[in-house]
């Protein structure tokens, strides 16, 4: 037998979120437990910041430019790399449960296998999964766990959020927020363990399996069971570290590219990443972002809770020994920075540095180590190789993660291609404790058109921010470890911005083969 592989994802979870990387709020002694025992990454990051492009990486081991998924509303290609063919090939059993989302999966017809799967009662296969059972957040779409719960718990169903629903709720007012009603065992959370539990049931003892088990939590909407809100009382809270008020946002955020500040004070919009251009982040109150940030440190506690369930059941089954736990995130959440919610096109270590954590199998003997230099979530599909004794394809952008210090990684590059016309490109590199980002000028041919998108909504949108490709951020990590103060344009930093733009470009992977166009929002 070969060593079983367990990968978790989170949904828009910021790095800080964990107790063993300075979170101090919500508990969650499972992770933390298998950091302690195993490698925490100090530096990893996404290489795009929103769902899709960043879950395409996952399963391919690719940069977006190279698996083409650029942009939420792509579908990943039929024929696309996956990590699951490749393992299932070696004899691996493969199971994804969760939230996917390599399709737009909101597109409201049966042209994606994402939504044909449940319609079909189907669990499979799929990608290269011999199973799949599959979750977005809420009982919406057409995915496994919306059928289940509209089918079987049509009264549980009616608690959820609504999509792109900015009605005020919560204590404070606070867009897609709700105390749901859900019972907890009904929620998605508990039901993505439960059913890879009973996947891992199902499996010989003998078995070499390889399951990604993807919790849509802790994303927006915000409404876990009711029950749970005694976990986190979000008048104890403090404001987090990097929040900003007013006045001192329209000051930062004003010498940074303009797209920052037109969403802030509403004159632009953040179609991309937030709920409707409505919910204007200058409009929130403090205690606005205390309540969301209570709410996500819920969802957080019982992720964690989940997450042992299952290795408990894995142990059980007597296969503790014998298998590598990797635990991550898709992309960060500001949760209240520069006094903003969300994700979207705004290069910082709120969105594109996530938790990353590799607990190799206790029987590889592994040491328990800390690793500073920046990787990527690329690295994850080779790594996965690694240990199923696979040979990573060369069409891989990754490389295996480092098991210590002293690798000698250099660099993560992060990408940004708009789905909309708003035609927004940046490209970043992390480098030598610097955050470099260049803008290049809008595309023009490309996305889908915002005209389009406010005649559905029934709105009219803010024109788009037009970027010249002479724009730019610039963060000195040390010194400014919230990037707060853009030196794009500083004179002390030419010399700097000169070295990082040039090494972005030499490593900036190349587009491959036409791009298939946006057919969806998400």
């Amino acid at each position: 037998m070969g060593r079983k592989i367990l990968l978790i994802t989170t949904d828009q979870q910021r790095w800080d979120a964990l107790g063993c990387n300075g979170g101090d709020v919500a508990r969650t002694p499972v992770v933390d437990r298998l950091a302690a025992d195993g490698i925490r990454y100090e530096r990893p990051y996404v290489q795009n910041t929103i769902c899709m492009p960043s879950r395409a990486t996952i399963l391919t081991g690719q940069h977006p430019r190279s698996h083409g998924l650029v942009a939420s509303g792509i579908p990943l290609a039929e024929d696309a790399m996956s990590i699951a063919t490749l393992v299932g090939n070696a004899g691996y059993k493969t199971a994804i449960v969760g939230k996917a989302h390599f399709e737009p999966v909101l597109s409201g017809d049966l042209r994606f296998a994402e939504n044909r799967l449940a319609a079909e009662d189907s669990t499979g296969p799929y990608r290269g999964f011999d199973h799949a059972e599959l979750a977005v957040h809420g009982p919406v779409g057409m995915t496994h766990y919306a059928k289940w719960l509209n089918e079987h718990h049509p009264e549980a169903a009616a608690g959820f959020v609504k999509p792109l629903d900015p009605s005020l709720g919560g204590d404070t007012g606070v867009p897609e927020l709700v105390y749901n009603p859900v019972p907890r065992e009904l929620y998605h959370t508990d039901w993505v363990a439960e059913r890879v539990t009973a996947w891992l049931d199902s499996l010989d003892d003998d078995s070499d399996w390889f399951c990604w088990m993807s919790f849509p939590d802790p994303h927006h909407p915000w409404d876990p069971p009711a029950s749970e809100r005694h976990r986190v009382n979000w008048r104890d809270l403090d404001l987090p570290e990097g929040y900003l008020a007013p006045d001192e946002a329209t000051e930062v955020l004003g010498q940074k590219p303009g797209h920052w500040l037109a969403w802030y004070d509403g004159s632009g919009a953040n179609l991309e990443g937030a709920c409707m251009p409505s919910v204007v982040p200058s409009r929130l109150t403090e205690d606005n972002f205390r309540e969301v940030n209570a709410i996500v440190h819920i969802s957080n506690e019982l992720v964690d809770e989940a997450c042992g369930r299952v290795l408990d059941a894995i142990a059980a089954r007597g296969w503790s020994d014998d298998t590598d736990v990797f635990y991550t995130a898709d992309h960060g959440e500001f949760q209240g920075d520069y006094g903003l919610l969300y994700k979207g096109p705004y290069h910082v270590d709120a969105l594109m540095r996530v938790p990353l954590i590799w607990r190799p199998a206790p029987s590889a003997g592994v040491d328990p180590a800390v690793v500073s230099e920046p990787v990527g979530l690329q690295d994850l599909a080779p790594t996965i190789c690694s240990i199923a004794g696979v040979p990573a394809p060369e069409e891989m952008d990754g490389e295996s993660l480092p098991t210590g210090p002293g690798s000698g990684r250099e660099r993560a590059l992060v990408d940004w291609e708009s789905t909309l016309d708003t035609g927004y490109r940046m490209r970043t590199l992390v480098r030598d404790g610097w955050i470099c980002t260049a803008y290049e000028a809008n595309a023009t041919d490309w996305g889908l058109p915002t005209a389009m998108l406010g005649q559905m909504l029934g709105i009219e949108l803010p024109a788009r921010i037009e970027y010249e490709g002479t724009e730019g951020e610039l963060y000195n990590l040390a010194e400014d470890p919230l990037q707060m103060v853009n030196r794009w344009d500083d004179s002390a930093a030419a010399s700097v911005r000169s070295d990082l733009v040039a090494d972005l470009y030499d490593n900036l992977p190349p587009l491959r083969g036409p791009l298939t166009p946006p057919q969806g929002i998400a």
